[in-house]
């Protein structure tokens, strides 16, 4: 007699034979999901790696599963268009190549940049364009293995419309964190007056020809202190899930801060939430993009048409919102309103642009954090009713009614002793900007939870 469903002698061979596989099938199962999570597990934690195995991911062209097909934009660096380059009318750069030093945020597996022609008088053609980590600091060469070609709709050219721009292709690289990445852009014809980034506080490169491929970096004999026609290196990551913009005036582009030392206040604050996160912290993750133009007013537009330092109503769209995937804003503008104003600067007129600002980053599920207005009390612009116009507007902020929630620089870093003046240790010397000291002590009072979360101010 045999057994009905127990496996016994008596069963017979066929089913016995199924069972057995069925069996071996469901242990197999078993042990790739096992794989699996492990694998997994592995691919997750590559936040620890250190650049160096991030570069021989580059070189070997290994991709992992997960990261080639998962990951979110996230802006890694960028640079607000602050105008048209002087003496460039004429000729632009026809006929030689920018090598653009760039220092990245957070790592990706891809990468993209977008060029400006902003302030082009007329198209601009960009023939070839390359993309590479560099070699080593303060230089123009290239890791061989990491450099590539990057495409537009899939071809090697654009031509970008005066007053336009454009985004690349996505290249496949294993770009690390906090590294100078070089950006090459050959341009054959002017297209009129250069769009560039003013003060870079970053030693970039041109050659003579077209030198996008050249990974000695010799052909680079011209240096320059500005960044042209890129705006943004955005990187597809794994690490990252958001990008938090530095919206601001010089205080923000960092002027006083160390030439190519990367200290300026935004630096700092990608330092520590990369810090954060590799020994396990609370930080977001997000990478950090810099949107601070010297000079930047609230109100105010700079001179010409386009406006060369447009106000930051009128950029705030482009250089805020216009970011991949921003989930907060950190903004620190309105000296300059105070300053540059020939009257007494109106605080209310003031705080009202701010207050319009929020607004659209709240329309967008943008968090708005903003920090008060530092003292400037030595400085050439000083007088007593400009700084009645200060305490006025930090009041305002202090109380609520502007930000979602505040960042109070002016308590920490004014002079116990007079207020009105910055304390001599975050001050730069020129009694308006702050030193590297400074800049570091501005993004350390920045937490973590003021980045994080949906509250709300009440406007």
């Amino acid at each position: 007699m045999t057994r009905p469903d127990g496996g016994g002698p008596g069963v017979p061979r066929a089913r016995h034979h199924a069972r057995q596989h069925a069996l071996l099938s469901a242990i197999l199962a078993v042990i790739v999901g096992l794989s699996a999570a492990v694998y997994a597990g592995v691919d997750a934690g590559d936040g620890g790696r250190r650049r160096d195995d991030v570069l021989a991911a580059s070189r070997t062209g290994h991709r992992s599963a997960a990261a080639a097909s998962t990951g979110v934009w996230v802006g890694s660096w960028a640079a607000a268009p602050s105008g048209g380059e002087p003496l460039t009318d004429t000729d632009g750069t026809a006929g030689r190549t920018v090598r653009n030093v760039v220092h990245t945020s957070v790592p990706g597996t891809s990468a993209r940049i977008t060029l400006s022609n902003l302030y082009g008088t007329g198209p601009l053609t960009v023939s070839a364009a390359t993309l590479a980590v560099a070699a080593d600091d303060d230089s123009a060469a290239a890791d061989p293995a990491t450099l590539r070609r990057l495409t537009f709709g899939g071809r090697p050219a654009i031509t970008i419309p005066a007053g336009g721009q454009a985004v690349s292709d996505a290249a496949p690289l294993a770009v690390p964190g906090d590294t100078d990445v070089l950006i090459s852009l050959h341009t054959p014809d002017s297209a009129g007056p250069v769009t560039f980034h003013h003060r870079a506080r970053q030693t970039s490169y041109v050659a003579d020809g077209e030198h996008t491929g050249d990974v000695t970096g010799a052909p680079y004999t011209g240096r320059i202190t500005s960044w042209r026609h890129v705006t943004a290196l955005d990187v597809l990551s794994t690490e990252a899930d958001g990008t938090v913009v530095a919206f601001g005036d010089s205080i923000t582009d960092g002027v006083t801060s160390t030439p190519g030392a990367d200290r300026r206040w935004p630096d700092v604050l990608s330092d520590r939430l990369r810090a954060s996160r590799t020994d396990g912290g609370y930080a977001p993750r997000y990478g950090v993009v810099n949107a601070g133009i010297s000079g930047n007013r609230v109100l105010a537009d700079g001179q010409g048409r386009p406006a060369a330092n447009p106000s930051g109503l009128n950029r705030f769209d482009r250089d805020v919102l216009g970011r991949p995937n921003v989930r907060a804003v950190v903004i620190d503008l309105g000296v300059n309103d105070i300053l540059r104003s020939r009257d007494t600067a109106d605080p209310d007129a003031v705080l009202d642009g701010l207050r319009t600002l929020v607004r659209r980053a709240h329309a967008h599920g943008v968090k708005a954090v903003g920090t008060t207005l530092l003292p400037f009390r030595g400085h050439r612009g000083y007088t007593d009713a400009r700084e009645d116009v200060r305490q006025a507007i930090n009041a305002a902020i202090r109380s609520g009614s502007v930000y979602d929630t505040v960042v109070d620089v002016d308590r920490v870093m004014h002079d116990p002793y007079d207020p009105r003046r910055l304390r001599s240790e975050y001050d730069s010397g020129d009694h308006l900007h702050p030193s590297d000291r400074g800049y570091r002590k501005m993004a350390e009072l920045i937490e973590w939870e003021q980045l994080r979360g949906a509250e709300r101010a009440e406007l």
